[in-house]
Formats: structure tokens, C-alpha cells, sequence
């Protein structure tokens, strides 16, 4: 695995355009903050760089001062953030991003468009029958050679006992599992690695995947 870096985080309480359910507000909790930042550095780290990087549930816009560094072109497809705001607040802080709202069901852009598509505590809340056409769409926006990079929290015991100290019951937001997710992965991408995220407190290694996959850069004749 690359270096993991150092999630560049401003203060949680600047960050704007998002509800009240967004994560940013656990950022700066102790424990769980440093489990939310390291997650997001999984997937970083994961990142090779290039022209153009698309993230899914950009939320927060809290990865886009990572992806500046490695990308030109920042574009982001989200269903509730506001993006007039985030896409301003990050301006003037001096990085341009092109922000949507819309569903990865069904993305608004042209096929062979990113060089990286990234999507953090997205899929789980997709169900398992709508896997295999979200991964459908990313295929299709995909420079072919693009990476994907997705982290998903492990349906396990550990897990749901994080949450529910945060007072969630997780089966009420997350509806695929991590198994579930790198399978339909699997049918159109080409698998480079998945990464096992340590939990905090001791708690069982594997408690959140990142999944590592590739567009072939030649498509088989069939």
C-alpha cells in the first residue's frame, strides 16, 4: 500500500453546505474523529493522481484539499449538498471544483471523462440490486487505465457497535455489505487490491475496506 497521507482538515466548524446527518461534525470528536479522518486517507493514499478525479458524495467537500495536490480538474456529484456553497467556500480558499447534485444511478457526464473516480461511505447505502448499475455508470465515466477507489465500512459486529454508540443503528443506513460491493466490482473492473483499515481501541482490524479497481484500458472484442 502507498504512504497513507495526512487528511489536510480545516476547522470542522467552517465547512459549509451540508445537513445536519453529514459526518463533518464527528471530525473533531475524540476516537471516532481520527476513525473518520483516517478512512478518508485510506482512499487518498490510493489515489495515483491525473487531470481529472471525480468524488461521489463529496458531502463537505473534506477530501478536495488532498485532491487538489494530485488532481487539475476537481469535479463532484452529490444528492443534498449544496453546491453553490461548497463549491464557493472553496474558491475562496483557492480551488475551482465543478459540484453537481445528482444520483450515481444515473451521472451527468460524458463516457471516458475522469481519470479517477472516488467514492467514500457511498455504496453501502445503495442496495444490493442497484450495485451492479452504479458500477455500470462509474465504468462508463472512466478514462479507460482510470482507477476507481471506494471505501466502505465492514458489516461486522465491531462495526455496528460504532455506530450505535453514535446512536445509529446501522442496518438502517447501510444496505450492502463490503462482500457485496467488491463483487459487482468485479465484473467490469479489474481488481488491483482491497485494503483492511485497523479499528480504534483495539477493536478488530478489518473494520473498513478500500477497494483499489481499474478500467481495463482495452475492452475485449467478446
Amino acid at each position: 500500500m502507498r504512504p497513507i497521507p495526512k487528511l489536510k482538515l480545516l476547522p470542522v466548524s467552517e465547512y459549509v453546505g451540508v445537513n445536519r446527518d453529514d459526518p463533518i461534525r464527528f471530525y473533531s470528536w475524540p476516537v471516532y474523529g481520527r476513525l473518520y479522518q483516517k478512512r478518508v486517507e485510506y482512499c487518498l493514499a490510493e489515489l495515483t493522481g491525473g487531470a481529472k478525479v471525480l468524488e461521489i458524495g463529496f458531502g463537505s467537500g473534506v477530501a478536495f484539499l488532498n485532491l487538489h495536490e494530485k488532481y487539475s480538474d476537481i469535479h463532484g456529484l452529490d444528492l443534498t449538498a449544496d453546491v453553490q456553497k461548497v463549491s464557493a467556500f472553496f474558491l475562496e480558499r483557492g480551488i475551482a471544483t465543478h459540484l453537481q447534485n445528482g444520483s450515481i444511478l444515473q451521472m451527468p457526464y460524458e463516457n471516458n471523462s475522469f481519470d479517477a473516480v472516488l467514492l467514500i461511505s457511498i455504496l453501502e447505502h445503495l442496495q444490493p440490486e442497484d450495485q451492479d448499475q452504479a458500477f455500470d455508470e462509474i465504468f462508463r465515466v472512466l478514462k479507460p487505465g482510470g482507477q476507481v477507489i471506494y471505501g466502505v465500512p465492514v458489516d461486522s459486529t465491531a462495526m455496528e457497535f460504532l455506530f450505535r454508540l453514535l446512536g445509529y443503528d446501522i442496518h438502517k443506513h447501510h444496505f450492502s455489505s463490503e462482500q457485496q460491493v467488491a463483487q459487482a466490482a468485479r465484473k467490469g473492473l479489474v481488481e488491483k487490491r482491497i485494503v483492511s483499515m485497523n479499528g480504534p481501541l483495539g477493536l478488530p482490524r478489518n473494520i473498513y475496506q478500500v477497494g483499489h479497481f481499474i478500467k481495463p484500458a482495452f475492452e475485449s472484442a467478446g
